[in-house]
């Protein structure tokens, strides 16, 4: 349970400047067990709150290109059975570079990625300034809208599957979040066996609704197969100016979401959550069922740029198991 977790630190521990990710972090958390189902959580007092000691197992500053480091995957990572060829060019290609379902309307690459083709088209979605990553969308040529399965935007996902899993602890970002129509930037956790749900957004934006951010969870119901969620709709003035930080918290049993580094929901963790997750962070252009995103059209950006000042991990200091959940 998760009140065998929480360790009392000193105040100063709290004071942790929200601007780094220290080696050793302190998060405030609620001190109630927190088994409602699903709530939003209102202003604390000094009483309700705690802190709960973590050390950091994954940090990127974004100092260096994002693929020159191992840490990251360009794309969704497949099966076993696909040739690694699969990924990089060729009728079919895609299949791991979009979510059609969803309806997406850009394609993600990376230099290595030749679209139909076998030659490498050389696109970079990916920016590095000043220790800042860009991960840009752009209309995507005309002359190269065949060659790129006819998407109307490029635009980069990077994953850490096969690099970095982990069950249990804290995941942050540290970014500002793009807006405008068609716009979807998001950061969030899958399921290293490959399976789905379950899925941590820890937080999406609805392009077209300026400051307005989404942190959700999303499981399976074993009995009915039905998918069910629950998350809710945070208002951060300037999003798009500011850097802030977003985050979730994984407990064996809840899971809690964070803004800056204040708790503002959790959940009792639903069945499913049993293997360690990795992280994604993308920008996608267009969706038919996230409200607040739209399709692209005549009033989209030309380029749109999600900017990430860094991607951070914590270990909870006290394991449930008394053993190592990094993979």
């Amino acid at each position: 349970m998760t009140l065998g977790l929480v360790a009392v630190l000193t105040p100063a521990l709290a004071t942790d400047d929200p601007d780094d990710a220290p080696l050793q972090l302190a998060l405030p958390v609620t001190t109630d067990p927190a088994m409602i189902q699903c709530r939003q959580v209102d202003t604390l007092g000094p009483t309700e709150l705690t802190f709960l000691p973590m050390h950091r197992t994954f940090h990127d500053d974004f100092d260096a290109h994002p693929l020159s480091t191992g840490r990251w995957v360009p794309h969704y990572a497949g099966g076993a059975a696909w040739p690694e060829a699969r990924y990089w060019g060729g009728d079919g290609s895609d299949f791991k570079r979009k979510t059609s379902a969803n309806g997406e309307q850009q394609i993600y690459v990376d230099p290595r990625y030749a679209g139909r083709g076998t030659t490498p088209l050389g696109l970079d979605p990916f920016r590095v300034e000043n220790g800042v990553l860009s991960i840009t969308a752009s209309r995507t040529p005309p002359e190269l809208k065949a060659v790129l399965f006819n998407n109307e935007y490029t635009s980069g996902i990077l994953t850490t599957q096969g690099t970095f899993a982990q069950k249990y602890g804290y995941f942050e970002i540290r970014a500002k979040i793009p807006i405008g129509t068609g716009v979807w930037p998001a950061f969030w956790l899958l399921a290293d066996d490959g399976g789905w749900p379950p899925e941590i957004d820890t937080v999406e934006g609805r392009g077209q609704r300026p400051g307005d951010l989404v942190m959700t969870t999303h499981w399976r119901i074993p009995a009915t197969g039905r998918i069910e969620h629950c998350g809710f709709d945070f208002t951060v003035p300037g999003a798009e100016a500011d850097f802030h930080n977003y985050g979730v918290l994984w407990e064996p049993d809840r899971l809690i979401y964070f803004i800056d580094r204040k708790p503002v929901s959790d959940i009792r963790v639903p069945i499913g959550f049993d293997d360690p997750m990795y992280m994604i962070v993308n920008l996608a252009m267009g969706s038919k069922f996230f409200g607040g995103v739209g399709f692209v059209d005549g009033e989209s950006p030309v380029t749109v740029a999600f900017e990430i000042d860094r991607i951070s991990a914590y270990q909870l200091d006290v394991s449930p198991m008394g053993v190592s959940n990094v993979r």
